[in-house]
């Protein structure tokens, strides 16, 4: 039992370690990430058999546990909802191009229009965003604007532009006074900025997306598919967090040299035991944990225990609610909200 429990807490110190080391440094690290929640299960039973056997034991996991207590700050959350709470709200969330493929339709689903265009979020950040100027149905643009009621920037990444593309798409009731591209990579992913004015005071928000995970989700449906494509998935989440790692550079830099407070929102494709998300965590606040509830996962296929849609704000802005609309079944991500309040807000 001595060697057991050796093993897992050197395990445990390793895993919470790796999310402090770049894949860009050491390579497949971006992949040890995935076992954090299995080896903080791991030390709660081995903790548990340890202590009703009385064992002195029982310490060693204990400790384990202890240390990897932010990672389950991450996981899990307990703060009330608060879904009457004042202040600037915001949303994300990735389209999927707004066609609901669920059941493998191709039919654009207008309710999701509507449910966007109704919800009081003052900001609205669109991932896969797709716009279409030569439908009425189908121009998001006009949709979501509502008639000018809200500014917007929308930056193509594929498509032409003056007809059919897909991009990035920023929406704020409040004025855009500045806005510009920060990278885009393949047909989807990138990162985009707008700053907006709000009162007396200037907020800058991003908009990532950033490199797919690129996992089949309908293979891991079927057991022998599963086993086919185990190794290319591992390969692929490999090259996914080597790129995340690459454009998570570039963001970090673009937003150390902000001159307003920012709220970066988005598709990361990251999880929260990720270098990434810990290299975020350094600057900025997550508002999961501040006034999350639960696990508010974000992902709407069969991995449907991923929270890879994240609200990030520099610590001056106070997060007094947040939530993940998973009854919004429109796309394979759920609409993430937040509502944020700050000192001299309504000033």
């Amino acid at each position: 039992m001595k060697l057991i429990t050796g093993l897992v807490f050197l395990v445990s110190l390793i895993l919470y370690s790796s999310v402090f080391i770049s894949p860009e440094v050491f390579r497949f690290v971006g992949l040890l990430p995935f076992f954090v929640p299995i080896i903080l299960i791991a030390n709660a039973l081995l903790f548990a058999i340890l202590a009703l056997a009385w064992r002195r034991l029982a310490f060693v996991p204990l400790v384990a546990l202890a240390i990897g207590y932010k990672f389950i700050l991450i996981t899990f959350q307990i703060h009330p909802r608060n879904e009457e709470a004042e202040g600037l709200k915001v949303l994300t969330y990735n389209t999927h191009s707004f066609f609901y493929r669920k059941e493998k339709s191709d039919e654009l689903d207008p309710n999701v229009f509507t449910w966007l265009a109704e919800h009081p979020a003052d900001v609205k950040v669109f991932q896969e965003f797709y716009q279409d100027y030569t439908s009425g149905t189908r121009n998001a643009i006009k949709l979501l604007s509502k008639d000018g009621e809200y500014e917007y920037v929308f930056h193509a990444v594929d498509g032409n532009p003056e007809r059919r593309s897909q991009g990035m798409a920023i929406f704020s009731r409040y004025p855009i006074v500045n806005d510009g591209v920060i990278f885009e990579n393949n047909a989807t992913n990138g990162a985009i900025f707008a700053d907006i004015q709000v009162g007396s005071d200037t907020l800058r928000i991003y908009n990532t997306h950033l490199e797919s995970m690129a996992i089949q989700t309908g293979s891991l449906n079927d057991y022998d598919q599963a086993k086919q494509v185990y190794r290319q998935t591992l390969g692929k989440l490999h090259r996914g967090s080597l790129v995340r790692a690459q454009q998570l550079s570039i963001l970090y830099e673009h937003l150390s040299n902000s001159p307003h407070p920012v709220i970066l929102m988005g598709d990361m494709n990251e999880v929260p035991y990720s270098y990434v998300y810990f290299k975020l965590s350094e600057k900025l606040d997550n508002a999961f944990e501040k006034a999350g509830r639960g696990f508010e996962f974000t992902y709407n296929k069969v991995l449907f225990f991923l929270r890879i849609d994240h609200i990030f704000a520099d610590p001056s802005l106070t997060p007094v609610h947040f939530n993940t609309h998973r009854e919004v079944d429109y796309s394979d991500h759920y609409p993430v909200t937040a509502t944020f309040t700050w000192q001299g807000m309504d000033d």
